[in-house]
């Protein structure tokens, strides 16, 4: 008999992620969330995963194996996790049990403030193409070329995003990657960001330590970025692990010797301890992007000790995920695109991006805030990035479950910040405002992109149909 899972707050892309490796593994598969629609819903309808509307105590029986638990809608105070408990069902948030799963196989963990998805998504491809059917649970809804992020594979490897929030805000404060005790481990960089759950960069960056430490229990690497100041000041504080480092830098072990961006594809010279070993193409744009491959070449290379052609054809085959600068639409010369960027670091890269690919096009960014506590906190950063846009159309700020409304702060005034900093910029109520305001301001050659961790990817369809119209 096949054992029950299930899973409160699925639609999210992570628990979508466990939910798909789950159903994979043999497990029944259930869940609940909210009516709103996600990208996540045809990926779980796809695949038959039920999903009830709304928490109730009474969804939950003795019928059920296992339930797991999101950081959103209460956490491990939900009502349907209450009920689990009571009925001494194992209950698990997502972070603990995610980890459970990596101690049973070899754990390829990437953290980082910023390109997690991208980097783990790389090395999935890269892994796939070598056909070592590696498992993976990766943060976004799905990978071009891999479908859903999350497989239940028959290799060795599973390839996680290793996040630094909380495991639960309301009833445990472990950073989510200690969970994790992974073969290989990844740092992209380090920055301040969650100001709900972290004062100041010196947590964050203890909480990164208390991650590398956790590589000395499986006698596992670090893979770190070099070009990062707060990554390069960690590695001078660790003791007994080996560190692979990567970046421009010519000291870095792996070293991005030299580079191209053209329109649609970049391409890149390694060096490894001084020796060219060859050249990479990226289909993915950014300088970033080209640091996050060379951070996804060093662990296939270091750990999975796959072939420079099987790296080179792989990495080839990444073109993109679910919301990472992905193109919703294009007609008559304008195009729409959708990009997960939330904190000032990812909005700079992602508009410098652009900018390489598409120089003389001009941007049009709708972004809308993710967090009262991240937008207050980190507002001139969020200003200064955004000036880079020719135009910014600010939407209200998203509300998180895990914070309380704060009056104090709006996107009102940031986009007075962003005049300070010489951008354009101007608020907008809703969609049929931002539609409107599109179809006076909107020409030919225009790149519009909508930007955010809410839920803007709602307004797309509306843009669309007047773009279509122009």
């Amino acid at each position: 008999m096949k054992k029950r899972a299930y899973l409160v707050g699925i639609k999210g892309v992570a628990m979508t992620a466990l939910a798909v490796y789950l159903k994979e593994s043999g497990w029944e598969v259930a869940g609940s969330d909210v009516t709103e629609v996600f990208f996540t819903d045809q990926i779980l309808a796809a695949r038959r995963i039920p999903i009830k509307t709304g928490f109730r105590r009474e969804n939950i029986t003795a019928k059920y194996d296992l339930v797991v638990v999101t950081g959103a809608h209460g956490g491990m105070t939900n009502a349907e996790a209450v009920r689990a408990k009571e009925l001494d069902i194992p209950v698990f948030m997502h972070g603990k049990y995610l980890g459970l799963i990596m101690d049973k196989l070899q754990g390829i963990s990437v953290a980082g403030c910023h390109g997690k998805t991208t980097t783990s998504s790389m090395i999935a491809c890269m892994l796939a193409n070598a056909k070592l059917d590696s498992s993976y649970a990766i943060g976004t809804a799905y990978i071009n070329g891999l479908g859903a992020a999350g497989h239940y594979g028959q290799g060795k490897y599973l390839v996680a995003e290793a996040d630094e929030y909380v495991t639960c805000p309301k009833t445990d404060s472990t950073p989510r990657f200690l969970w994790q005790n992974p073969k290989a481990a990844v740092i992209t960089n380090i920055e301040f960001d969650h100001p709900d759950v972290y004062r100041n960069l010196d947590d964050v960056v203890e909480a990164y330590l208390q991650f590398v430490r956790n590589l000395r229990k499986t006698g596992g690497f670090l893979v770190a970025c070099l070009d990062d100041t707060e990554v390069a000041k960690l590695l001078s504080r660790i003791i007994g692990i080996k560190a692979v480092t990567y970046g421009f830098s010519t000291e870095a072990d792996y070293q991005i010797a030299s580079f191209k961006i053209q329109k649609g594809v970049s391409r890149m010279k390694i060096k490894v301890k001084g020796k060219l070993v060859g050249e990479f193409t990226v289909s993915v744009p950014g300088k970033h992007n080209l640091l996050n491959a060379t951070a996804s070449i060093a662990v296939c290379r270091q750990f999975c000790r796959l072939s420079w052609e099987e790296i080179r054809k792989g990495l080839i085959s990444y073109t993109g995920n679910n919301r990472r600068l992905e193109k919703i639409f294009e007609k008559n010369k304008v195009s729409l695109y959708d990009d997960y960027a939330h904190h000032p670091s990812e909005i700079t890269a992602t508009i410098n991006s652009v900018r390489d690919w598409f120089p003389k096009q001009r941007i049009l960014v709708i972004f809308q805030p993710h967090t009262f506590s991240r937008t207050k906190r980190l507002l001139n950063q969020f200003a200064k990035a955004l000036s880079l846009a020719d135009w910014v159309m600010v939407a209200p700020i998203f509300p998180s479950a895990r914070e309380s409304f704060d009056p104090t702060i709006t996107s009102g005034i940031l986009a007075e910040r962003i005049f300070k900093e010489k951008g354009r910029a101007t608020t907008i109520k809703n969609k049929d405002k931002a539609v409107k305001f599109l179809k006076k301001t909107v020409k030919a050659d225009d790149l519009i992109i909508t930007m955010g961790a809410g839920n803007l990817y709602l307004w797309h369809e509306s843009i669309r149909h007047l773009l279509e119209s122009l």
